[in-house]
């Protein structure tokens, strides 16, 4: 998985000379501009991790040894049978996350991106993000990044305390983060993101509030706060049922997000969405909805197959789409415009489907949304987003023919959620529970699921 030493220096090599093929294809293939609806941005999973953090339940593997030719293989032609069913002519961003990709070889990355530029048109200053742990991504191995195009590096800090990195199941310390957020701002300057967690139990304000400060002096280009959840099957999960440890504290939580915001606001940064703050601009899209392949043996050989490992693909309905809208438009600081609202929904005005409704006329007076015939729609308080976009699409439901009644919300127990995909990802349609489907069902029908093993997605950008 790791390599080290000459061999390192072999990838890197060979991850250069990659990279070199793929600018000199773009160069001589010339920029093309497609239509809207033939541009995307492409998500690669590397499924395999060192170990299992205690608080995450995502779709990774803690494999003996890894066969990563073979794996590179098969994301080389999904990717490229993904791009060609797809009609996309224009891939705007590459994203490789996991699991841990720092993991996989320099060369490994630089052969998608060829795969990719071969396929379509990726530019020569498309963004490509690499999700890095400090314990899998030493200075030379960032530079190798580098070198087989990577030009964006999200680096998994969590914590700059020791005992809270031992009890999230992390394997760096916050000496290891620190020398590795010092290297990747060498090599990547302007282009490095850090993840900072908050909601641990026991875990207080003041502490995290400096801990906050002190990622402020050594990063200041993008920050991702995210509130630990605590998922069923996880080891927290676990310790906090048998009372081992205390239960996070709410109340707490929304006071460490809240002065949290305040801070990076003083420090010149956007909020762009809920959980993420830049200083140097800011983009986020949507999934497209699929059903994957999970286990990595499984999906390979599927690939080996088919040339992909999806089991369903299906466009969205109306009235799905329309929740994607909201859902997604909603999380952002721009919000819905009046015009982007249109594209998707030409007879109904957004004052048709929420300017009676009682929950949004509510929040209008506690000046907690903005619906005007200038702009649009927004929300300006960021705590009560779960909440309110649950009484929002229950209007759009009622608008929208075929829609559906939401799940019962009450509004005091549900303030504090800051993640709306995570509360209401049951309603939207996720399902863990598809091994039964059909091979032959392939490409024919849909149901999100996160986190494929080692797989491609594409994600259209026009949401």
């Amino acid at each position: 998985m790791a390599f080290l030493g000459a061999r390192a220096r072999c990838s890197a090599a060979a991850a250069a000379k990659v990279a070199q093929r793929r600018r000199l294809a773009e160069d001589a293939r010339g920029p093309p501009s497609p239509p809207g609806s033939q541009r995307a941005v492409l998500y690669v999973h590397w499924p395999y991790c060192e170990k299992r953090c205690s608080y995450c339940n995502f779709n990774k593997y803690i494999p003996r040894g890894v066969d990563e030719a073979a794996v590179r293989r098969c994301l080389v032609t999904e990717a490229q049978t993904l791009l060609r069913l797809s009609g996309v002519r224009r891939v705007e961003s590459v994203f490789f996350g996991g699991g841990t990709p720092s993991l996989a070889s320099p060369h490994t990355v630089a052969a998608v991106l060829e795969a990719v530029a071969q396929a379509t048109h990726l530019p020569a200053d498309s963004e490509v993000t690499l999700e890095a742990n400090p314990t899998s991504a030493p200075g030379s191995r960032l530079a190798a990044f580098r070198a087989a195009g990577v030009n964006r590096l999200s680096v998994g800090l969590q914590s700059l305390d020791d005992t809270e990195l031992q009890l999230l199941g992390r394997t760096h310390s916050a000496s290891d983060a620190l020398q590795t957020l010092a290297e990747a701002r060498r090599l990547f300057p302007g282009r490095v993101s850090v993840d900072l967690m908050l909601g641990l139990p026991a875990q207080q304000v003041g502490p995290w509030l400096g801990q906050l400060r002190e990622l402020l002096r050594r990063c200041d280009d993008h920050v991702s706060l995210y509130q630990l959840s605590l998922e069923r099957g996880t080891a927290l999960f676990t310790q906090v049922q048998r009372g081992t440890l205390p239960a996070p504290d709410p109340e707490l939580a929304a006071e460490m997000y809240q002065e949290g915001r305040a801070i990076l606001r003083e420090a010149g940064f956007r909020q762009y969405e809920v959980s993420n703050f830049a200083r140097n601009g800011a983009g986020s899209h949507t999934r497209e909805a699929r059903i994957q392949t999970l286990e990595p043996d499984n999906w390979m050989k599927e690939v080996m197959l088919f040339g992909h490992g999806t089991r369903k693909r299906v466009p969205l309905g109306e009235l799905e789409l329309l929740e994607e809208v909201l859902a997604m438009g909603l999380r952002t600081d721009v919000g819905i415009t009046h015009q982007h609202w249109q594209q998707f929904e030409p007879p109904l005005t957004l004052w048709d489907v929420f300017g009676t409704s009682r929950e949004v006329k509510m929040l209008l007076e506690q000046g907690l949304l903005l619906l005007d015939h200038r702009w649009g729609f927004g929300v300006r308080g960021r705590v009560w987003l779960c909440w309110t976009l649950c009484c929002w699409i229950c209007c759009l439901s009622s608008k929208t023919p075929g829609g559906r009644e939401p799940p019962p919300l009450c509004q005091e127990d549900n303030r504090l959620s800051l993640y709306p995909r995570t509360l209401l990802g049951n309603w939207f349609g996720p399902s863990d529970d598809f091994k039964s489907e059909s091979k032959g069902d392939a490409m024919s029908g849909a149901t999100p699921v996160e986190d494929p093993a080692g797989a491609v997605s594409l994600c259209s950008d026009h949401l």
